[in-house]
């Protein structure tokens, strides 16, 4: 027993390495052979893939198109003026830090747009490691573990930059840095204006001997608009964006949608705005052919670019500006006079009736300078279709036409102007007691009582002297609108500018507001409303629709030259006011007798005339809503002058409004817009004789 052997136990180390051996030997062999599928099978679409090119399409901008008056006067030109730009091939922000800190030993660039944030990120670009040191251990150890982001570092390093340390950054730093900004500020491929204001020649030169050393810099020639008959007409010719702005914001989808890149130069106001998708032109195209990562390695034209096409007016610029002339210096003989305390604009449009087109719009403001106090002459012209006011007896033209066609009077109805007294209400008269009067003396001598009348049986109502007035027709008001409304009175006139408004309308149902209405004293109206008013009344009933733009023309061959008419804007019946020839002939005459027999209203300014001009006068009493208001507790009241006409009378060929709002205060009156009117007209029939 002692001397038996024993038996020791067997190993299972080598049969347990020789499955690890196989278990790797049959992966490898799974491996060689997937490779070899993945190689055989797929090896060219792989290559394929490492040789991908992708083509990107580039645009570039042209200039705007111009725009001229009537007579093929140049108004709104481009100015060409030298550009340094910078475009984004896909450089890293250490790339173009670098290039920028070059470009900025070339030119010099304004910095007034660099802000404490931009010096911050710019600091801490230079500053990695000290930037770094900002950040305590115990943040770090937060960021390890996932509870602060790159951008709670980021923000925490921001924050902790002393004001110290921002001085480090010198005068020329706070160049490359405004640049870089600019750099930074573009997208992938398309071009961003770096300086287009004040290049030098030297600093054009400067940089073309360099552009091997400025990546993604050149320089070309940009463009601004120009104005060669200075401040005119400038508030109806709109405005065009900057480079800095860019794309509206609001408006910022819908360009994109149109191919618009956002830093693209567009009209935001106006005959900019309006006819932007015709003055914009065509861009160039190039197509941009990149490698794999990025880099440009073929550029490729697609499309060579147009400029825009040009607009031609309807605008008659020596009429427009003889007209602005004198409208300042009769405002400013306006303000020297008592009771224009609160005096400060004045509106005329010129329109032919018979077919839309404006010639002249003008509106004078006076303001006063911000800096120094004093007041001076602003453009307003804007102002002719988007103010309205009470505007007085000229729309009692359309009364009469109302009255006719809703059979509440006859022609030749005959009515006594005695003042109208409503039970516990002031009485309501005319300037003086006339008599009786048929419709054309009404008109000729411009009853509100007539008018009164008209509107009480438009009302179907019954007056009683000292007793209450009941209307029985509840669409009274609507009816008398709806009238007005067809000579353009209260609506929109349908002008091919933006922003046009209608007028308010009066809440109140009471019966004098309806009698009120009838005289032009309780809604209000904008002086192309007015102009669209007189141009019906001109042109035997037909309403124009107003336009100031006449022709757009194809690019021409060269930048001298106008090119082919593409689209004439031809005439535009919006509506007929459908009465009898009669009746209008009727309202005519009366307005011939306001401005050509003794005792209508504007005789005495026009009677010396040679071109037979016909029209109605207008004197409405108001409240003030003006930029002074706010000194009032109460509005006060004021009296707005208007005047509509049209000359020949026989053959009209142009037709006039003129607003003259708060004209003066109490009994002073001026007689501001016979004044003007009668100036205006003169001024038409001498530059067209002449």
């Amino acid at each position: 027993m002692d001397n038996q052997k024993q038996k020791k136990p067997k190993s299972h180390f080598p049969f347990r390495l020789n499955i690890l051996f196989f278990s790797v030997f049959f992966l490898f062999s799974i491996l060689i052979l997937r490779l070899g599928f993945v190689q055989i099978v797929y090896g060219e679409n792989f290559k394929r893939d490492l040789e991908r090119k992708e083509a990107i399409t580039v645009t570039n901008p042209v200039p705007r198109g111009k725009m001229y008056d009537r007579h093929l006067r140049l108004m709104v030109d481009n100015t060409p003026k030298s550009a340094i730009t910078f475009t984004n091939e896909g450089f890293n922000s250490r790339q173009m830090l670098e290039t920028a800190e070059r470009l900025a030993n070339l030119i010099v660039k304004n910095t007034d747009k660099v802000t404490d944030r931009d010096k911050r990120d710019y600091w801490i670009l230079k500053n990695p490691e000290r930037a770094n040191a900002k950040i305590t251990k115990p943040e770090r150890n937060l960021y390890t573990s996932k509870k602060l982001s790159d951008n709670d570092l980021y923000r925490l390093k921001l924050e902790r930059i002393t004001n110290e340390e921002l001085a480090e950054i010198t005068d020329k730093e706070l160049e490359v840095l405004a640049i870089y900004k600019n750099f930074n500020s573009g997208y992938k491929f398309t071009s961003q204006i770096v300086k287009n204001e004040g290049v030098t020649d030297e600093e054009v030169a400067a940089v073309s001997e360099n552009l091997q050393l400025l990546p993604g810099v050149d320089t070309t020639t940009d463009w601004e608009r120009s104005y060669p008959f200075d401040l005119t007409l400038r508030s109806v010719l709109g405005k065009v964006t900057n480079s800095e702005e860019g794309l509206p914001a609001d408006q910022l989808e819908y360009f994109l949608a149109r191919g618009y890149s956002r830093n693209d130069r567009v009209g935001k106001s106006q005959l900019e705005l309006q006819y932007e998708e015709v003055l914009r032109g065509h861009k160039s195209k190039v197509k941009n052919v990149t490698d794999k990562v990025g880099n440009i390695i073929e550029t490729l034209p697609v499309t060579e670019g147009k400029k825009g096409k040009d607009l031609v007016l309807t605008i008659d610029m020596d009429l427009q500006k003889a007209v602005d002339k004198l409208v300042e210096e009769e405002l400013w003989a306006l303000k020297k006079l008592p009771g224009t305390a609160l005096t400060d604009r004045a509106y005329v449009v010129l329109m032919d009736p018979n077919t839309g087109e404006i010639l002249t719009m003008s509106g004078k403001k006076i303001v006063k300078d911000p800096q120094t106090g004093k007041e001076q002459m602003e453009d307003d012209a804007l102002g002719t279709f988007t103010t309205t006011y009470n505007v007085g007896s000229t729309v009692k033209g359309a009364t009469i036409l109302t009255g006719y066609k809703t059979g509440a009077i006859s022609p030749g109805t005959v009515l006594d102007d005695k003042g109208i007294k409503i039970k516990d209400t002031p009485i309501k008269k005319s300037y003086a007691y006339l008599g009786r009067l048929n419709d054309i003396q009404a008109l000729k001598k411009s009853s509100n009582v007539y008018m009164f009348h008209t509107a009480i049986r438009i009302g179907k109502g019954k007056y009683e002297y000292e007793k209450p007035l009941t209307i029985t027709n509840r669409h009274a008001f609507e009816d008398i609108r709806n009238h007005f409304a067809a000579f353009g009175l209260g609506t929109r006139t349908g002008i091919d500018l933006p922003n046009e408004q209608f007028g308010y309308k009066g809440a109140s149902r009471l019966p004098g507001h309806l009698l009120d209405l009838s005289i032009g004293q309780y809604d209000t109206y904008s002086a192309m409303q007015l102009a669209q008013y007189i141009s019906t009344i001109a042109n035997g009933g037909f309403r124009m629709k107003p336009h100031v733009v006449r022709e757009i023309r194809s690019t021409a061959s060269t930048s001298d030259e106008l090119g082919p008419v593409a689209q004439s804007i031809n005439p535009t019946v919006l509506n007929t006011i459908d009465v009898k020839k009669e009746w209008l002939n009727r309202v005519k005459l009366g307005f011939k007798k306001v401005m050509q027999e003794p005792g209508g209203t504007a005789y005495n300014s026009f009677s010396d005339v040679n071109y037979a001009p016909a029209g109605k006068t207008g004197t409405a009493e108001a409240f003030y809503d003006g930029p002074s208001r706010k000194k009032f507790k109460e509005p006060p009241p004021v009296i707005n002058l208007s005047l509509v006409s049209y000359a020949p009378s026989n053959q009209p060929e142009i037709a006039m409004a003129v607003l003259v709002p708060w004209a003066y205060q109490g009994d002073n009156e001026n007689k501001a817009s016979l004044k003007i009117g009668r100036r205006v007209l003169d001024t038409y029939f001498q530059l067209k004789n002449r």
